[in-house]
């Protein structure tokens, strides 16, 4: 998802974090369903014993990913590793009854009715409130006199209650048919291959969508049929039109030779970067904007509905693309390229750094944080530069906290989120060096710039580098003042 355009809980409802947990809970649940039922061979302490191991680092899910080329298989392997970790040399691993009988379809597909049902849950609750404040305005607003128009052009007086009034009703109508195609999409299935069940019992089916708060889908292929998902979209796009009908009359009224309505101003808020007077409707228009992606998603679930026989993967991709919209290649490229200038604009404020990254010419070190990434390579002219794409890293630096309000808060805590790394010793301790002597005061530059909030976060985010960085190069050297010497890699 594009975080300008996201709501921090809705983000996280489809990250990679929130569906592996998911993935989780519905292995861990399968396997207690299995020993209730006790036919297999699992008994209730190994299914405790998963339930108490389980566990998954997303950053370990991607780089088995990268050999199995298979997100599942991946996960799978990472996840049964914690489950075994701790059991006695010797002993039956509890992990191989983790999966058993189950399809990919089985995990992703039920994993995914529950991401949907999680999502609808914010936006049913977010056009109740919308509903509630256009009512509200609708009976305050009822005796003001206002121009009826027809094609745009002036026919009979109403009143701007009405424009509310008709508003709420639609949102009324949107809200009904939220709520039932929640109820729609809030389907699990776990029946083996082709559905046929005949590498499961159908109890561990239900088992596992009653705990979920889903309901065992009657029959399905080895997929769950996508009309489900096609209901929902076709709905999101009815909402989303209602929305884009809405902004449309404020963006209408908010003309100047109109001015009959005009969206909220914030303080210091800027209309245009040339022309100072204006205040444009930017919020109207990228709700406009926006809708219009929304409807478009709509035609994609319904192309998805049609699959060959009784499965195949030509929805997943799709399915991916829609659930989690990048940022176009142009502005990923810029922004990067941009960070690599302000860099270098530091780095060469001090002759000795320069001179202390020329010695690590064509190390390249990998930022991380949730989708996003950043490979630089030090220069012979010992300043950065992007790194070749697939080039492998020296030194791997991972923001491991992925929701950015968490992240936030924890910023105006003044807590540091947490960093893993990972590498070269002696690059990392060069980079230390950057980190302890080029003075730059991060946060009074990026103000400047982003505001104070963010430049606080990001400052923060930075500090929690440096000081995991420091902490790193110290525990390096602590195991072996040989390995730190020889550049020799430690994890």
């Amino acid at each position: 998802m594009i975080d300008r355009y996201t709501r921090p809980e809705m983000g996280h409802i489809f990250s990679l974090e929130n569906k592996y947990a998911i993935w989780q809970e519905i292995e861990v649940l399968a396997c207690e369903a299995q020993a209730e039922l006790g036919k297999i061979g699992i008994s209730k302490d190994e299914a405790q014993w998963i339930r108490d191991h389980a566990n998954f680092e997303k950053a370990k899910v991607d780089e088995i990913e990268e050999v199995t080329r298979h997100d599942v298989i991946a996960f799978l392997t990472n996840m049964k590793e914690y489950i075994d970790a701790d059991v006695p040399e010797g002993e039956p691993k509890p992990s191989r009854w983790v999966h058993y009988g189950m399809t990919s379809s089985d995990l992703g597909d039920t994993a995914l009715c529950y991401q949907l049902t999680q999502a609808c849950d914010l936006i049913i609750e977010d056009v109740k409130k919308l509903g509630e404040i256009c009512k509200r305005r609708a009976f305050e607003e009822r005796n003001t006199l206002c121009a009826g128009r027809t094609h745009g052009i002036h026919a009979e007086p109403m009143t701007f209650g009405m424009k509310f009034g008709s508003w709420a009703w639609e949102l009324k109508r949107d809200l009904d048919r939220l709520e039932d195609a929640r109820k729609n999409v809030a389907f699990g299935a776990i029946s083996g291959a082709v559905g046929t069940y005949s590498s499961i019992e159908p109890f561990v089916e239900e088992y596992v969508c009653e705990h979920l708060g889903l309901v065992h889908d009657p029959l399905s292929t080895q997929v769950i049929s996508r009309d489900h998902h096609a209901y929902l979209a076709g709905v999101l796009a009815t909402t989303a039109a209602t929305c884009e009908r809405i902004a449309t009359e404020v963006r209408n009224l908010q003309k100047t030779d109109t001015l009959e309505a005009e969206e909220p101003f914030r303080k210091g808020q800027k209309g245009s970067s040339a022309m100072p007077h204006k205040r444009n409707p930017i919020t109207m228009e990228k709700v406009c904007g926006l809708s219009r992606i929304v409807k478009s998603n709509a035609q994609v679930a319904f192309d998805n509905v049609a699959l060959w026989h009784e499965r195949d993967i030509s929805h997943s991709s799709a399915e991916r693309v829609a659930q989690a919209v990048q940022p176009p290649a142009w502005f990923v490229s810029e922004t990067q390229q941009r960070v690599v200038l302000f860099l270098n604009h530091i780095v060469m404020q001090e002759p000795q750094a320069m001179e202390r990254l020329v010695r690590q010419t064509g190390r390249i070190a990998l930022v991380q944080w949730r989708q996003f990434s950043m490979a630089l390579v030090v220069t012979p002219a010992g300043l950065f530069n992007l790194a070749a794409e697939g080039a492998q890293p020296d030194l791997r630096l991972q923001v491991t906290d992925t929701n950015p309000l968490t992240m936030a808060q924890a910023a105006l805590r003044g807590d540091k989120p947490a960093i893993r790394i990972e590498g070269d010793v002696q690059l990392a301790a060069d980079i230390n060096w950057l980190v302890e002597n080029l003075s730059w005061d991060v946060e009074e530059d990026l103000a400047r710039v982003i505001g104070d909030v963010p430049a606080h976060t990001l400052a923060n985010l930075a500090l929690a580098a440096a000081n995991g960085i420091r902490q790193f190069v110290g525990k390096a050297a602590g195991q072996s003042s040989q390995a730190a010497g020889n550049g020799q890699r430690l994890a």
